[in-house]
């Protein structure tokens, strides 16, 4: 077949089918489906089909009758043995679109029709014969902007070889004991295309090392005499099959789609899933780039108000008792501190430094996280990770900004910003007199 070489080459392969299998191969073949798993079928086209041998009834309906005519014998077969044959005759599309085209093909397979009775062994074991001339050939057409259809045809056969029946020991005349009591044609695949011994140029059989025949494998003799056929008909111009190619044992579907458009349709495929992901990749890009606007003028919103703060706690920093509320006359200031300002603080204290500490997290992460958005926007592949990893981030900031401003609108931006500097210079204290304590407990145990 096409091997993009230039070689015009014909092929001829066996198929063995079942009784489960021979109604499928029959809707195909007699083009009885209403659809086709292959799309390049053009049922428009199925009126060029010719029949070198039309069918008189069903496949197996044909089968049972000469069966009950006894001129073909199913002894002994199980009941899932191949019962039919089907050879494919191909040649590549381009050797037909070079010779003619259709009127070609018919005359070609009319002479390959004559080489398929000899295969079989008569016409009278071919149930039907048909040349496909409605199957386009999708590389070729695409390429030479016009229609150019894949010929080739399929011959269902019974496969038999000649036995005979001996008469046994039950025979009531020993005489005949042994003797030929009936010749019969036994339905047999496995016989009928049974390994041959090679040959030498004298005919001689080619022996192997331990003196045993080197045999040939049935299908590459069907592949020879084929090619011998056809050559002796006066196609001179085309080679032989490849030997040993797995080609052979192919379905038809597979078999006749050859290199060039296996080829070209990856190429469609590849062409097609770059421009997808492509597009693809550019809405992801631009999602994104509006994600990130979008958290960058939310973060520039919420940054004067924490800007703010910080302001105020710089002004109030000097004197934070300011802001409290007056002392009793006899109310000391641990009492005071304790009563008065702890309870109405703590929960704002609270607050206002998880808000801050987040707000100062989550404003270094978005910036790592833009700085690496920058850099990933060539690589395609991680726009989506990143792009979730923003909205993220994006959504738990405007919660803490949410509850900032809740904290805000309760007590008031300065008296937060008083509370926030107040608790910082305790915490200072504190951290101060425990450095103090370590300080004087390291001298003693020296």
């Amino acid at each position: 077949m096409a091997r993009n070489d230039g070689v015009d080459r014909v092929s001829a392969r066996n198929v063995n089918l079942s009784n489960a299998k021979i109604g499928n191969t029959q809707r195909h073949n007699e083009r009885e489906k209403e659809s086709y798993t292959n799309p390049d079928i053009v049922p428009e086209r199925s009126d060029f089909n010719i029949h070198f041998k039309t069918p008189a009834d069903d496949y197996e309906n044909m089968f049972a009758q000469m069966e009950a005519d006894k001129a073909i014998s199913t002894r002994g077969l199980k009941d899932d043995a191949n019962l039919y044959g089907e050879l494919i005759f191909d040649v590549n599309s381009a050797y037909f679109h070079n010779h003619g085209g259709y009127e070609f093909a018919k005359k070609f397979y009319e002479d390959a029709y004559k080489a398929a009775v000899e295969i079989v062994g008569g016409e009278q074991y071919i149930l039907s014969a048909v040349m496909h001339a409605d199957e386009r050939n999708r590389a070729m057409s695409e390429a030479l902007k016009e229609d150019v259809y894949h010929y080739h045809m399929h011959v269902v056969y019974i496969p038999v070889v000649e036995k005979q029946i001996l008469w046994s020991k039950r025979c009531k005349d020993p005489s005949l004991i042994g003797t030929v009591k009936e010749t019969v044609m036994q339905v047999s695949s496995s016989k009928k295309w049974i390994s041959k011994a090679a040959l030498d140029d004298d005919g001689n059989p080619i022996l192997q090392k331990n003196g045993k025949p080197v045999l040939r494998k049935s299908y590459s003799v069907l592949q020879d005499d084929f090619f011998r056929f056809m050559r002796a008909a006066g196609y001179d111009d085309m080679e032989r099959g490849e030997c040993g190619s797995s080609e052979e044992h192919l379905t038809v579907t597979q078999f006749k789609v050859e290199q060039e458009q296996h080829r070209l349709e990856a190429l469609d495929a590849a062409k097609t899933e770059t421009q997808t992901e492509i597009m693809y990749l550019q809405e992801e890009k631009s999602n994104a780039q509006n994600e990130a606007k979008e958290a960058k003028a939310r973060l520039n919103d919420l940054a004067p108000k924490l800007n703010k703060m910080e302001m105020l706690a710089a002004k109030y920093s000097d004197d934070p008792e300011k802001l409290l509320p007056e002392a009793g006359a006899l109310e000391s200031a641990r009492a005071y501190r304790e009563k008065k300002v702890k309870p109405l603080l703590a929960g704002i204290v609270k607050v206002l430094r998880s808000v801050y500490h987040a707000y100062l997290e989550l404003a270094s992460k978005y910036d790592r996280l833009q700085s690496s958005y920058n850099r990933e926007v060539s690589k395609n592949n991680t726009l989506s990770d990143r792009l979730e990893d923003i909205v993220s981030e994006n959504r738990a900031l405007r919660n803490v900004a949410d509850d900032f401003e809740r904290v805000n609108r309760a007590y008031g931006p300065e008296r937060v910003a008083a509370t926030v500097q107040a608790i910082k210079q305790q915490e200072q204290a504190e951290k101060e007199q425990k450095r103090v304590v370590k300080h004087q407990h390291d001298r003693a145990s020296r």
